[in-house]
């Protein structure tokens, strides 16, 4: 673990709601002061770190006087809007002490869905870290709708580990780690020092939400491990509350759960298209199509759809799934929903007699198609 993470220069740091809250009772400031002065002194040896914070909406709630988390949309995004202002403030006051500038981002997935904005996205974070300025980012909770919502902020911590490329992604939470049975309720589990992010055992050990003030729990982790991957980004899922853990971990101690990424590391382009939480419809793919997919690295051609769900344009991101409903791949597609359903089933050489116009001979191009 140690070689691995000491080797990491740009870092997305995810701290959750119970350790910037002090379990809900507000903001704990000894907390925030501390992830600043460790912060610091990582900014000073040469590494550039990106924090993802939770609290916001634990802070409104505290501020509103709520004991309990709110299910309304509405309520989630006013606690947010009251609990942001006290969040930032803390940070800034914190990271000044330190003679350090930070800067509050504000995202939703509908700014990294969109092309144009994930790139303008992309540009200031890696211009601020250039800046030797401390980028704090937050779901944008004031303005998210259940259709946008990113869902927990170690989802959030993974997309933007890929969207400035970060060699690792340490997720900071009331938990030692990922343990092989939950052990509240076992035992005998047994904490995992090391494994391989994306391994389908890792998702079997996690169990659910384990927080009354978060969004998050275990599995969120490591599905977000899974997803950091894919950019190359190795993940640590570690307690909080061990002392000096951001330092110890980039000077080489093992501590907590690390998630080694495999060696694929997608192309930035595809990345993108992976990152698409939401997708504008699905097309369900045959056993011929999948494993042409998997194993040929083929385009996805007219013949293998078996059927076309929901309305979209061409160009749109849709997902293509099995017919038992798994994840295969996204793709830009190169069809509307309409002329997809009349091409499905079809030789590509029928397309032209289907639809009156020569189009593409593939539903999504392989260069513009990414396995998950």
């Amino acid at each position: 673990m140690g070689t691995l993470l000491a080797q990491c220069k740009r870092i997305v740091v995810k701290v959750g709601s119970s350790l910037v809250t002090n379990q809900g009772t507000g903001l704990d400031l000894d907390a925030l002061g501390n992830w600043a002065r460790q912060i610091a002194a990582l900014n000073a040896s040469g590494h550039q770190v990106v924090l993802v914070s939770s609290g916001a909406i634990a802070e409104g709630m505290q501020r509103l006087g709520w004991s309990a988390r709110p299910t309304s949309i509405h309520d989630l995004q006013a606690a947010a809007a009251v609990g942001q202002m006290g969040l930032v403030q803390a940070y800034e006051s914190c990271f000044r002490k330190h003679d350090l500038h930070t800067a509050q981002v504000l995202l939703t997935h509908a700014d990294l869905a969109d092309r144009e904005r994930y790139l303008n996205a992309r540009t200031t974070l890696t211009t601020l870290l250039s800046l030797g300025v401390i980028p704090i980012i937050n779901e944008n909770d004031t303005v998210v709708t259940d259709e946008i919502k990113f869902g927990d902020n170690d989802t959030l911590g993974a997309l933007v580990a890929n969207l400035i490329e970060a060699d690792a992604l340490i997720i900071l939470t009331d938990q030692s780690g990922l343990y092989t049975a939950d052990p509240r309720k076992d035992p005998g589990a047994t904490l995992v020092s090391e494994g391989q992010a994306g391994d389908t055992q890792l998702e079997s050990m996690a169990g659910g939400a384990g927080s009354h003030i978060g969004r998050g729990g275990m599995i969120t982790k490591i599905l977000a491990a899974k997803r950091a991957a894919r950019s190359g980004a190795h993940t640590v899922i570690a307690s909080g509350h061990e002392r000096d853990v951001l330092i110890r971990l980039l000077q080489g101690d093992a501590i907590g759960t690390l998630l080694v990424a495999p060696t694929l590391i997608l192309a930035a382009r595809k990345q993108w298209l992976a990152d698409h939480l939401q997708v504008a419809g699905k097309l369900v793919l045959d056993a011929g199509a999948i494993n042409a997919l998997r194993s040929g690295g083929k385009s996805l051609l007219p013949i293998g759809v078996k059927n076309v769900v929901g309305e979209f344009e061409r160009g749109a991101v849709v997902a293509c799934i099995g017919e038992d409903g798994s994840d295969i791949a996204r793709g830009l597609t190169n069809y509307n929903a309409d002329d997809a359903r009349r091409i499905a089933r079809h030789a590509s050489q029928e397309i032209e007699t289907l639809l009156g116009y020569g189009g593409d001979a593939e539903i999504i191009h392989r260069d513009n198609l990414v396995l998950l």
